[in-house]
């Protein structure tokens, strides 16, 4: 297929982007409750299971992720992502069904396996668009994300007032017709005459990230990324539990105010990165990111009221230039053949982060609330913004030298 027709095709692909994260997005109000219900309604014991359900999610990410996109890399990313979409689909009839927490974890396990769709996706961007276009496109990508993240919460909470099962049996229906969507429309964004023979020692987590450390330009980035994938887990692990604790949110409210971290992602990612990235460059951009995160976690842990909490979603909503400067920065120092192998590797690296991450974000929470303690309840959030100031001193580092590098180069 020609380029151009490759390119036309990128609509569809954030498309499935959506409806990927509006599937994941329906589950996301009511999980860490229905895991409280199993746990007898203890608080600080559901953070630490649901931890660990987080975090053996991380651990499939970082075993698959490198696989998926060195087989991505072998065999075109439309296979691929049509696997994955389907996969998910069956995990979410698995945990519609679910009896006991056990099921639930087997649930969790094959969505750790399968959810490869939005790193395979940035490969597919990746190979259409000239590297100069990347960041926009990119961009896009994380406002089809917050698109769907804005729909998926709040349907999730209006579906969990009728049962707690009901938002996994529509993400399934929504997966699943996704996948089919994909068979008939999605074509294939890799050409076969720069695909390269599936190699194990580059499939397995750590053979992935030898490729950040073979480009020293990445490898700076990578652990950015890390600080900033590591620091995300708060949200991920803690933001229902902490709501509910703090604020006693029900499931809808916390699917609306969900729903309103989607649309500022949106607002920034869809409409002003492009502007962004032109009038500051990638450099300013990318640490004006991370510097947004440290700011909006801060403001996340100290918030006394819900109201306070609020305020703060648009001032954290910058953090999203961080990505695609990044993403800009990295794919122009790779191959084509091997975007799907940085997109493993990333992913080997937000696997890494969300392994320690849960066990580490819910320990904090659960510690700091218990009673007789300092009690701190935003000292998980805290932590986060510690981490994105250190993401911050290494970004500042790292993308000077590189500015050096690269004037000295076209020069």
């Amino acid at each position: 297929m020609p380029s151009n027709q490759r390119r036309a095709a990128v609509p569809f692909i954030l498309f499935t982007v959506f409806l990927d994260v509006l599937s994941m997005g329906v589950v996301i109000p009511v999980l860490p409750n229905l895991v409280l219900g199993f746990a007898g309604g203890a608080t600080g014991q559901a953070a630490r299971i649901y931890g660990w359900f987080t975090t053996v999610w991380a651990l499939m990410q970082f075993i698959a992720s490198p696989l998926l996109g060195a087989l991505s890399d072998r065999f075109g990313r439309r296979p691929i992502i049509l696997i994955s979409c389907f996969g998910l689909g069956c995990d979410y009839l698995v945990m519609a069904n679910a009896p006991s927490l056990a099921w639930l974890f087997v649930g969790r396990t094959i969505s750790g396996i399968m959810a490869a769709s939005y790193p395979t996706a940035i490969a597919y961007v990746a190979d259409v668009t000239p590297p100069q276009e990347r960041g926009a496109w990119f961009g896009k990508i994380g406002a089809a994300w917050g698109i769907g993240f804005i729909t998926g919460p709040a349907i999730g909470g209006f579906l969990a007032a009728f049962s707690p099962r009901a938002p996994f049996w529509v993400a399934a229906i929504l997966t699943i017709l996704n996948a089919a969507y994909g068979f008939f429309i999605l074509p294939e964004s890799l050409a076969k005459d720069v695909r390269r023979p599936f190699s194990w020692r580059r499939a397995n987590p750590v053979g992935s990230l030898r490729l950040l450390s073979a480009h020293r330009e990445l490898l700076g980035l990578s652990t950015v990324y890390f600080f900033l994938y590591l620091a995300m887990n708060v949200l991920y692990t803690v933001y229902v539990l902490y709501a509910g604790y703090r604020y006693h949110w029900s499931a809808g409210l916390v699917g609306s105010t969900l729903a309103l971290v989607g649309i500022c992602n949106v607002v920034v990612q869809g409409v002003l990165v492009k502007g962004m990235l032109k009038r500051l460059g990638e450099r300013k951009a990318l640490l004006i990111g991370i510097a947004a995160a440290a700011l909006g976690f801060a403001l996340y842990g100290y918030a006394p009221t819900g109201l306070v909490f609020c305020a703060a979603i648009p001032v954290f909503a910058w953090m999203g230039l961080f990505g695609p400067a990044a993403q800009q920065i990295m794919t122009r120092h790779v191959s084509p053949s091997e975007h799907g192998q940085l997109q493993g590797a990333n992913m080997s690296l937000n696997g890494i982060a969300g392994i320690a991450g849960p066990y580490l974000f819910t320990g904090v929470f659960a510690y700091f609330i218990q009673p007789g303690k300092w009690h701190v309840p935003g000292a998980a959030f805290y932590l986060a913004a510690v981490l994105c100031a250190a993401g911050f001193l290494v970004a500042e580092v790292v993308t000077r030298r590189l500015s050096a590098i690269e004037a000295r180069t076209t020069s």
